[in-house]
């Protein structure tokens, strides 16, 4: 029954006329008929048809509503209870046209505020419907729509009937997305991945609708599918080693050596991402659903088409496109390469990096050696191009010829110095100097330096010279053999202390051997490195160029003379004695005082010598200290 209803009945039941009777006179029971004269089975009747007018109504329950009225703030609402409700208008912002009559779900919040209003809320039945509606969802593997609502970091936010939801990055497209800003706005359908009833937050995804989609349609691509197979797709994502390409539903690779006949780094200088691009079916494996792609297969090899011209000798041009440790391949048409070993960029017999010759991205020129079209190979040469060194070997460098070289490699016997472009000689650690003893060039000489050397010898078939730097100087030990005789003293001071001896450092720059039993001094101590003493040559060679010395020898001989005096002195105190007691004592060829007189003249002799020697090298050393001085002074006007 209507309020309208229900007010008609109770007018008909109340008397038109009512006397109020006096406070004293008024009749509480209701017997006397004054007011209120109902029977109690009308009582029962009218309780009973004013209940009927009334919903029963619990906290938190989600009932329909009628729009009885709207204004500027609010809209009213009757869910049939004994008051209405106000709900914000702003709660009501999705719906457009919204006007009395309608009927919207909302939640009971309070049957009564402090002021007697029941409270409603249609934005916390709609969360309700919302998150029972997600749950489900997740239950069931439902299908829900949302809309993109804003981007966040990692991913997008998703409204879903008011609930807000969480779609990340990897979850939008089965293809990566670069960018998000594109989404947002958009009504998409959705499928719940994870839910925490806790905090009543979801995640979701769109890539799950599309995988389950995609897998249909592998099934019936790989059904159809076949070797050498045409298809068209797009370039999904880029690597070092290829490319992923979208097929419709299914990926396949396409490996960076299937994308040109030419030779590539990386996939980006052919492809880009989004590009659609022809392919060919090269191999694929149904189970595994792995598809080979090739792009280059759909044109004709480049060897194919390479002119019949280029033969061996041909000289050709092109791009360097890789430099390796063995050489370097040369593009000289697009997709036919060839290679220059390291051998044939130079006619020098060492060695070197091909990067000190080219580097990638170079266009040079090179002479074609060979070409085997069936095996697609190409060996080329850049050396060729220059005449050979070595034809004229002989008259360039004839043995005894003096020449300056850059020192390029240094070995444990020696170190190959360059003369020319394509000409290294060999000079041997024994021929750097004639007083030093050299056990590793580095001693003697850096890399890269410069190098006076001369010819010794040429072997014009194994493309060998072999080089001296000490040549260039007369041999002193024809000299050193006449000033360090053997018994000759000379002034050393030790420079090396070695387990069997000591290096002495003679004049003139030689070096003699002190062994070590013979270092020993009078006091019975040995001498040490730095150390500056008498040294005696006991031992000269000329042909080994050894010295051997020793200290020893002098104090121990100087020791023997003095003794040789004394008893010189006691067999002529002797002889006099006997002359004068009249013995006879004829003198013979071996008296003591002709010795004495062969030797002197024997030592005087030795010494005239050895100070005409001594002379000898003190001119020399002066004239090659002229020398030198007047070639660094040409040096300098030259620069």
């Amino acid at each position: 029954m209507s309020e309208k209803e229900l007010e008609n009945t109770l007018e008909a039941a109340v008397p038109a006329v009512v006397t109020t009777p006096a406070p004293g006179d008024f009749d509480w029971e209701g017997t006397g008929k004054k007011f209120g004269g109902y029977s109690k089975d009308d009582r029962k009747r009218m309780e009973e048809m004013y209940s009927g007018t009334l919903n029963q109504i619990v906290a938190n329950e989600i009932v329909k509503a009628t729009v009885v009225g709207i204004t500027d703030r609010d809209v009213v609402l009757n869910i049939g209870f004994k008051s209405d409700g106000l709900v914000p208008l702003s709660e009501f912002r999705d719906i457009t046209g919204l006007k009395v009559g309608d009927e919207v779900e909302v939640l009971i919040v309070n049957q009564e505020d402090k002021n007697g209003q029941l409270v409603l809320s249609r934005k916390a039945a709609r969360i309700m419907n919302a998150w029972e509606m997600i749950v489900k969802s997740n239950e069931e593997d439902l299908v829900i729509e949302g809309r993109v609502k804003a981007r966040t970091k990692g991913g997008l936010v998703v409204d879903v009937q008011g609930i807000e939801t969480f779609l990340p990055g990897s979850q939008i497209d089965v293809k990566p997305v670069r960018d998000y800003d594109q989404y947002v706005g958009k009504t998409m359908e959705f499928k719940v991945v994870k839910i925490n009833p806790t905090l009543r937050n979801a995640v979701v995804s769109h890539k799950v609708l599309i995988e389950d989609d995609l897998e249909a349609q592998k099934v019936e691509i790989m059904s159809k599918m076949e070797k050498g197979q045409v298809l068209e797709g797009t370039v999904k994502n880029m690597t070092d080693f290829g490319v992923f390409v979208d097929l419709g539903g299914v990926d396949g690779l396409l490996h960076i050596t299937d994308i040109s006949w030419g030779r590539i780094n990386h996939p980006s200088e052919v492809l880009s991402l989004d590009q659609k691009i022809q392919v060919v079916v090269i191999d694929f494996d149904d189970e595994k659903k792995r598809i080979s792609l090739g792009m280059k297969q759909l044109t004709s090899h480049p060897w194919d088409a390479l002119t019949e011209a280029i033969v061996a000798g041909t000289v050709v041009k092109g791009r360097v496109v890789t430099v390796a440790d063995y050489g370097a391949f040369l593009e000289v048409a697009a997709g036919v390469e060839g290679l220059i070993h390291v051998s044939e960029m130079s006619w020098s017999q060492h060695l070197r990096n091909p990067q000190d010759f080219m580097k990638q991205g170079d266009e040079v020129e090179a002479v074609v050696l060979s070409i085997d079209r069936d095996e697609r190979k190409m060996s080329l040469g850049i050396k060729q191009l220059t005449a050979d060194p070595w034809t004229d070997i002989t008259t360039k460098f004839p043995v005894g010829s003096k020449h300056r070289g850059i020192v390029r490699n240094l070995t444990n016997f020696g170190l190959f110095v360059e003369l020319g472009e394509g000409v290294d000689g060999l000079v041997h650690v024994s021929d750097l100097s004639w007083t030093k003893k050299i056990n590793h060039p580095a001693e003697f000489i850096k890399r890269d330096e410069e190098i006076d050397v001369v010819v010794l010898d040429i072997d014009v078939e194994n493309r060998r010279l072999s080089l001296g730097h000490k040549q260039l100087e007369e041999n002193p030990w024809d000299t050193f053999e006449t000033i360090f005789l053997e018994g000759s003293a000379h002034k050393g001071t030790i420079t090396a202390l070695e387990d069997k001896g000591a290096v002495v450092q003679l004049p003139y720059g030689v070096e003699g051997f002190a062994p070590k039993k013979q270092l020993q001094k009078e006091d019975g101590k040995q001498l040490m490195a730095d150390m500056e003493a008498e040294f005696k040559v006991i031992e000269f060679s000329k042909e080994n160029r050894r010295i051997v010395v020793s200290h020893t020898r002098t104090w121990q001989e100087a020791k023997e003379s003095e003794k040789a005096a004394e008893q010189a002195e006691i067999a002529n105190f002797n002889k006099k004695a006997k002359k004068a007691k009249g013995e006879d004592d004829r003198d013979t060829l071996g008296d003591l005082d002709v010795l004495a007189g062969l030797k002197a003249q024997i030592l005087e002799s030795e010494k005239e010598a050895q100070q005409e020697a001594i002379k000898k090298m003190d001119a020399k050393a002066k004239k090659s200290s002229s020398k030198k001085a007047k070639s660094e002074d040409d040096e300098d006007e030259e620069a």
